[in-house]
C-alpha cells in the first residue's frame, strides 16, 4: 500500500502543476489501480508482491539462467491449423475477411467449435527469424550435447473404454493436455537466454482475438461472457494473465538499438504500457492472479521437483540448478509465503451438479486449451511464437499437476523447463508493472519541469553575436531544441545540428527560438532554412579487434599518447585467453633484479624452444624489450609483479606474477581499469558482442575500416579508420570442419583445449582475404598438463595446470607409479614423453587420433603448495586439487602399489642429494619430507591439451602484416597469438603474455595520431580514495538483503562493497560475482585476486561487517 499510495501521492501533484500549463499540457493518464483481493484466490495484491520481491523473483531469475533451464525444446514449424490463415500468410492479402476457427482441420475432437474470428486489414504478419539455436551458437561441451539428444516425447493418450462411474475423469485423462493434436515437425533445441521476449514489431491482434474467442466451454446454451462459469473464467483469466505479460515485455522492450538515436540496447516505452492498462487494471490483476494459480502447482509438484534428475553435461551448472531448485522448493520459503501458495483451490473447478455437465465441462476444458495451443502455431513472428508456445507448455504442465489429484504428475524434461520459466517469466512481469509505472511518472514529471522552463525565452533577453548572450537565451534555445527531439519531431542527427548551433551562439537560431519557442510548427519551418553544420565525429586512429592484451596494449599506448581508438570484441567480457593465463610474463629486467639471468641466457632459451622456425629478428625485439614491457606494467598499469619463478624450459628465474593472484587476471583487470579511464573523454569506444566480418580497403588496396555485425540485432555496420590492429587470438578451439585445426592438425581434432571457445582464427581469415601470408600454421603448442575435472572427465575444455605447478616443486607420474620426464623441461619434450607412452607413438613417432589421451598424476608436496598458494586454493576450489595426507592414501587414489610410490619419491630424493636424475633434472625445490607418511600432499589428473597456436600471419619487427610477398599490407598490424613466428616451433613457457605485450606497445607506440589530445587520466591515475571517510557498520542481515544483480553487496575482508555496476566489467564474467551477492566472498576473493586490488574500489565501500 506504501508504494501505491505513493504513486497517488505523485500523480495529484503532477496533475496540480499541469493545471497551470492546461493550454500545453500532455495527456496524462490515470495510473492503474491493482491492490486489494484478488477473485479466485484467497490471497491479496499486496502480499503476493511481497512474497515475489523477498524471496521469489530472486531465485527465479537466477534458475532460468542455468543451463539446464534456459534450453528449451520447442516445434518452430507446425503448420498453421487454418488453411485460410496460411493463405493470408503467404499472400499478405489487405481485405478484411473472416474465417471459422476451432471446428475444423486439426481441432480436438473433444472441443465444440468456437467463434468467428474477425482479421483486420492492419494485422499483416511481421516476420522475425533471428532465432538463435544450439544449432548455430553450439553446445557448451560435448557432454553437453550427448545429454541433449532428445527423443521426441509426446504424452500418452488415454481414452476411456467404458463408461466413468466416477463423477470425474480419471487423473489419466489430463495426461495429454500439453500435447495438442497435430503433426509435429523438427524440434529445436533453443537458448532462452540468447532469445529474449522483445518488440518485434509483430501484429498479433488477430491471434490474440481468437485466442479469446476460443475460450468458450459452450457447457449450455445459457453460458455467456457476462455470466462465465468458474472453469471459464479461470482459462480467461489465464489467458489474459499470459498477454498482460506479454504486453509488459513488449513495452519494457520497446525500441530497439538504434546508432541515430544513441541507443545501445532495446528501451522501455511507459507510455506504451500506460495507454495499454490505464483504462484496463483488470488485465493486470489477471497476470496477479494467473502467478497464483502457477505458484499452487509448484507447492503441489514440489516433490517430484525436487527429486528430478537435472543432467545436461555441465557437472557444476547442474549442481546450481538444483541447488536453486531445491532452495525455491524449501519448506521456509512455502511456509513463509503459504497463503500466497496455497491461494487458488483447483478443488473447487469441475464441481457442477450433474455426472454428465462435470465430464463434459473437463473435456471442453482441455480440448479448448489444445485448439488455443494450436493457435500459436499461426504466428508468423518466431520469437513470438518460441514465447508463446512456451509459456502454454508452462500453463498446461500447472495444470496437468492441479487436476491430477490422485496420481502423482508425471512430467518430462521439457515441461518442467516451461514450467519453470513460465513462473520466472510472470514473476519478473510483476516487477515491470511497478517499472513501467515508475518510468511513467518522472516521464510526466520532466514534461512538467521542461514545460516551466522551455515554454519560451525570456521577452528580455538580448540577442547577440558574441559573448554578450545571455545564459538564459542559450539554456532556453537548447531546451526547446531538446523537446523537439524528445517528441520525435526532428531527427537526431537534425537534432544534434542544431545543438552545434545554438552552442555556437547562431543569431539567426537563437532569434528564432526566442519569438517562434510557442509555435513548434513555424519554429521547425524557418529553421530548416538555417545552414547546417558538420557534426560527423573524427575517425578514430585505429580500430582494434579483440581485446586480450595485445588488444589493450596496443590501445593504451595511443590513448597515453593522446590518439582515439575503437575496440571490437566479439565476446561479451574483454580479455580473451590473456584472463586465464597463470603462470606469469618472462623478463629480463635489470642485472640488479635479473641475479644470474642474462639478456643473452633469455635469447637462447627463447631461441632453443623455437627450434628450426626460429626468427631471431622477433625474439631479439621480444628478449630486448621485455624489461621495459614488465616495467611498463606495474607503473602504468599498476600490476604487482614482485615474485619469479624458474619455469620448464627456463634456465633460470625471469618469470614474474604477483605476490597474490593470478598473472593474466591481475594484468587483464589493471589494463581494461586504464582503458576504461579513457571512456568518459570519448576518445575510447568498446563494442562488445560485435564480430568484424571482414576488411575494409580503398582503391589501392590499404586497409581503412572494417564491416562488422552486431550479435545482438544481427545489424551489419561498417567503421572507418586509417589504421587497424588484429589481436584475435589464436585457434586451438576450432574443430568445425574446414577449421585450420583440421587443415594443418587433424590428427589433434579429439585433444582437449584450455583456449576458450572464441579462440576459432578469425583475424587469420580477415587477414588472408587481402593476400597476407601465414607461417608456422601446422605448429600448435599441445601443453602437457591440463587438468582432468574427476566430475566431468570428458569435457573437452580444460583448466591449465599452469608451468608454475611444476616450477615450484610438482612431480609428475604415470599410472605404473613411475616418474619418467624432466618436469622442468621444455613443454614440447615433456608432452612428447606424455604421448609415447602410447605404444602406437612410442613406435611410429605419430599421433593416432582414434587412441585414447593419456592421463598422468600431478604431485606437490606441502611445501611446494604453500609457495603455490593462490594456483593451489583456486584449482582446489574448482575441485580438480585434492589434499591427501600421507603416502599410503595418496598410492590409494592413483590406485598403485604404496611400495613402488614409496621407491619412486625415495628415488627423486637421493636425486636431489646427487645434484642430477636420471632425467636431466638438476633443480629440486620443496622436496617432499623424508618421513612420506607424515607428508601432507596435493594431487590432481593432468593430461596433454592443445595450448597456444604458434602459427599465424606473418607480421615483420614492427608488427605490420605481410602479405605472401613479403610487402607491408598498408593500414593492417597484428600483434599477439593471431600472428606467427615469434615463437616457432614451440613457444616458451611465459612469452605469450610477454609477446602480446611487448607487440601491442610497438604498434600502439607507432601508429600515427592524426589529432593528438592531452586531456585524459594521467599515468598512474586511479580512483580517488576515501579510506579517511568513517564508514558505518552493516550487519549481515542487512548485507543478505542486497543479493541480486540489480543490488550487488559483497563483504571482502570485512568491508562490504557494492559491486552492482563493477560486475559486468568483471574479466572473468558477472555470474561469479552475482553468485557471491548478499555474502562474504573473501575466500573466493582471495584464491585469484591480490588483496592490494581491493585499493580501486574504495568508492564503492558500503561500510565494515558488523
Amino acid at each position: 500500500m506504501t508504494l501505491l499510495n505513493s504513486f497517488t501521492r505523485r500523480c495529484v501533484l503532477l496533475l496540480f502543476l499541469l493545471g497551470a500549463f492546461s493550454a500545453a499540457a500532455p495527456d496524462f493518464m490515470g495510473i492503474p489501480t491493482t491492490a486489494g483481493p484478488l477473485d479466485d484466490a484467497k490471497c491479496n495484491v499486496e502480499d503476493l508482491e511481497q512474497a515475489n520481491d523477498l524471496q521469489l523473483f530472486v531465485i527465479l531469475q537466477e534458475l532460468r539462467n542455468t543451463t539446464f533451464f534456459r534450453n528449451f525444446l520447442v516445434d518452430l514449424d507446425r503448420p498453421c491449423p487454418l488453411q485460410s490463415w496460411r493463405k493470408k500468410d503467404s499472400e499478405q492479402e489487405e481485405e478484411e475477411e473472416e474465417f471459422e476457427c476451432g471446428g475444423n482441420e486439426e481441432a480436438d475432437e473433444d472441443a465444440e467449435p468456437a467463434c468467428h474470428v474477425d482479421l483486420s486489414s492492419n494485422s499483416n504478419p511481421f516476420s522475425s527469424n533471428a532465432l538463435f539455436s544450439m544449432a548455430t551458437t553450439g553446445f557448451e561441451s560435448k557432454a553437453q550435447k550427448d545429454t541433449f539428444k532428445w527423443q521426441k516425447q509426446t504424452d500418452i493418450v488415454v481414452k476411456d473404454e467404458e463408461p466413468c462411474e466416477e463423477p470425474l475423469l480419471p487423473d489419466s485423462f489430463w495426461i495429454d493436455i500439453c500435447s495438442p493434436p497435430g503433426k509435429t515437425a523438427e524440434e529445436k533445441l533453443v537458448n532462452l537466454a540468447m532469445n529474449p521476449e522483445k518488440n518485434t514489431g509483430y501484429n498479433g491482434t488477430h491471434i490474440w482475438k481468437a485466442i479469446y474467442e476460443e475460450n468458450c466451454l459452450m457447457v449450455d446454451d445459457t453460458n455467456s461472457k457476462e455470466l462465465m462459469c468458474l472453469e471459464e473464467r479461470v482459462l480467461y483469466r489465464l489467458l489474459s494473465g499470459l498477454h498482460t505479460s506479454t504486453t509488459l515485455s513488449i513495452a519494457m522492450n520497446y525500441y530497439p538499438p538504434s546508432k541515430r538515436k544513441g541507443r545501445t540496447d532495446y528501451e522501455a516505452n511507459p507510455d506504451y504500457f500506460m495507454e495499454k492498462f490505464h483504462d484496463n487494471p483488470e488485465h493486470i490483476r489477471n497476470l496477479h492472479f494467473s502467478y497464483v494459480v502457477l505458484l499452487r502447482a509448484l507447492q503441489k509438484a514440489a516433490p517430484v521437483l525436487h527429486d528430478f534428475d537435472i543432467r545436461t553435461g555441465d557437472i557444476v551448472e547442474d549442481e546450481t540448478a538444483k541447488v536453486l531448485l531445491r532452495r525455491l522448493l524449501d519448506s521456509a520459503i512455502l511456509q513463509s509465503c503459504s497463503n500466497v501458495f496455497s491461494a487458488f483451490d483447483e478443488s473447487l473447478m469441475f464441481q457442477q451438479d450433474t455426472r454428465f455437465d462435470v465430464v463434459t465441462l473437463q473435456k471442453n476444458f482441455k480440448g479448448v486449451f489444445h485448439n488455443v495451443s494450436s493457435i500459436l502455431d499461426c504466428v508468423q513472428c518466431q520469437q513470438c511464437k518460441l514465447h508463446g508456445k512456451m509459456a502454454m507448455l508452462g500453463y498446461g504442465t500447472a495444470l496437468k499437476v492441479l487436476f491430477m489429484r490422485e496420481e502423482p504428475p508425471v512430467m518430462t524434461r521439457n515441461e518442467i523447463v516451461a514450467f519453470i520459466n513460465t513462473i520466472a517469466k510472470f514473476s519478473e512481469s510483476i516487477r515491470q508493472v511497478r517499472e513501467l509505472t515508475h518510468l511513467y511518472l518522472e516521464k510526466q514529471e520532466q514534461k512538467v519541469a521542461k514545460m516551466k522552463q522551455t515554454a519560451a525565452l525570456p521577452q528580455h533577453t538580448t540577442i547577440a553575436s558574441g559573448d554578450g548572450i545571455t545564459v538564459d537565451a542559450l539554456d532556453g534555445a537548447v531546451g526547446l531544441i531538446a523537446k523537439l527531439g524528445q517528441e520525435n519531431l526532428i531527427e537526431w542527427k537534425r537534432e544534434a545540428e542544431l545543438v552545434q548551433l545554438a552552442l555556437q551562439r547562431n543569431p539567426e537560431l537563437l532569434i528564432l527560438a526566442k519569438h517562434y519557442g510557442n509555435d513548434v510548427s513555424k519554429f521547425l519551418e524557418l529553421a530548416s532554412s538555417i545552414g547546417l553544420v558538420d557534426t560527423e565525429a573524427p575517425l578514430p586512429d585505429a580500430i582494434i579487434v579483440g581485446s586480450g592484451l595485445a588488444g589493450l596494449s596496443a590501445a593504451l599506448n595511443i590513448l597515453d599518447r593522446g590518439g582515439s581508438v575503437v575496440i571490437i570484441e566479439k565476446e561479451h567480457l574483454l580479455g580473451g585467453n590473456s584472463n586465464k593465463a597463470s603462470s606469469g610474463i618472462n623478463a629480463y629486467v635489470s642485472p640488479e633484479e635479473a641475479g644470474a639471468d642474462s639478456l643473452d641466457s633469455f635469447r637462447n632459451d627463447t631461441t632453443r624452444s623455437a627450434g628450426s622456425s626460429a626468427r631471431q629478428d622477433l625474439i631479439d625485439v621480444l628478449v630486448t624489450n621485455s624489461g621495459s614491457a614488465v616495467t611498463w606494467l606495474r607503473e602504468r598499469v599498476g600490476v604487482d609483479l614482485s615474485l619469479k619463478a624458474q619455469l620448464g624450459g627456463h634456465s633460470s628465474k625471469r618469470t614474474h606474477r604477483p605476490s597474490n593472484g593470478m598473472a593474466g587476471a591481475e594484468i587483464i583487470y589493471g589494463m581494461q581499469k586504464a582503458v576504461r579511464e579513457y571512456e568518459q573523454t570519448g576518445r575510447v569506444k568498446i563494442l562488445l558482442d560485435n564480430r568484424v566480418s571482414s576488411l575494409v580497403t580503398d582503391d589501392n588496396g590499404a586497409v581503412i575500416g572494417v564491416e562488422c555485425i552486431n550479435a545482438g540485432t544481427d545489424e551489419a555496420y561498417k567503421l572507418h579508420a586509417p589504421n587497424v590492429i588484429l589481436a584475435t587470438g589464436g585457434f586451438a578451439a576450432d574443430r568445425s570442419s574446414g577449421s585450420y585445426l583440421e587443415q594443418y592438425r587433424p590428427e589433434l581434432l579429439k585433444f582437449p583445449t584450455t583456449a576458450g571457445p572464441f579462440s576459432t582464427g578469425d583475424g587469420i581469415s580477415l587477414a588472408r582475404t587481402l593476400g597476407a601470408g601465414t607461417v608456422d600454421m601446422s605448429k600448435v603448442q599441445v601443453h602437457p598438463t591440463g587438468w582432468v575435472d574427476p566430475k566431468d572427465p570428458d569435457n573437452t575444455s580444460k583448466v591449465l595446470a599452469a608451468e608454475l605447478m611444476r616450477g615450484v616443486g610438482g612431480i609428475l607420474i604415470n599410472k605404473e607409479g613411475d616418474r619418467f620426464v624432466n618436469e622442468l623441461g621444455t613443454r614440447a619434450h615433456i608432452t612428447e614423453r606424455m604421448l609415447s607412452h602410447d605404444p602406437i607413438y612410442e613406435k611410429t613417432g605419430a599421433w593416432d587420433k582414434s587412441r585414447p589421451v593419456p592421463t598422468f598424476s600431478l604431485v606437490l608436496s606441502s611445501s611446494a603448495a604453500e609457495e603455490a598458494k593462490k594456483h593451489v586454493d583456486l584449482y582446489s576450489h574448482k575441485g580438480l586439487l585434492t589434499r591427501i595426507e600421507g603416502v599410503s592414501l595418496l598410492a590409494q587414489w592413483m590406485n598403485v602399489p604404496k611400495a613402488k610410490l614409496v621407491k619412486t619419491f625415495q628415488d627423486y630424493l637421493n636425486a636431489s642429494k646427487a645434484g642430477s636424475d636420471a632425467f636431466g633434472r638438476v633443480t629440486f625445490r620443496n622436496l617432499p619430507a623424508e618421513s612420506l607418511e607424515n607428508e601432507v600432499f596435493y594431487a590432481g589428473t593432468v593430461t596433454p591439451v592443445l595450448h597456444y597456436c604458434m602459427g599465424g600471419i606473418t607480421i615483420d619487427t614492427e608488427g605490420y602484416v605481410l602479405n605472401v610477398n613479403g610487402e607491408r599490407i598498408p593500414g593492417l598490424h597484428a600483434a599477439g597469438e593471431v600472428t606467427g613466428g615469434v615463437h616457432g616451433v614451440n613457444r616458451l613457457a611465459g612469452n605469450s603474455l610477454l609477446e602480446c605485450t611487448v607487440f601491442g606497445s610497438l604498434i600502439g607506440r607507432r601508429i600515427p595520431i592524426a589529432n593528438p589530445v592531452n586531456s585524459g587520466p594521467k599515468q598512474g591515475q586511479g580512483i580517488k580514495s576515501n579510506k579517511d571517510t568513517l564508514l558505518r557498520n552493516v550487519s549481515s542481515t542487512e548485507l543478505q538483503q542486497h543479493n541480486t544483480e540489480d543490488d550487488c553487496w559483497v563483504a571482502i575482508h570485512g568491508v562490504v562493497y557494492d559491486l552492482t555496476e563493477f560486475a559486468s566489467e568483471h574479466p572473468a564474467g558477472p555470474e561469479s560475482i552475482w553468485s557471491l551477492a548478499g555474502g562474504d566472498g573473501t575466500e573466493a576473493f582471495d584464491a585469484v585476486h591480490n588483496k592490494g586490488l581491493l585499493e580501486d574500489f574504495a568508492e564503492d565501500r558500503i561500510g565494515l561487517l558488523s
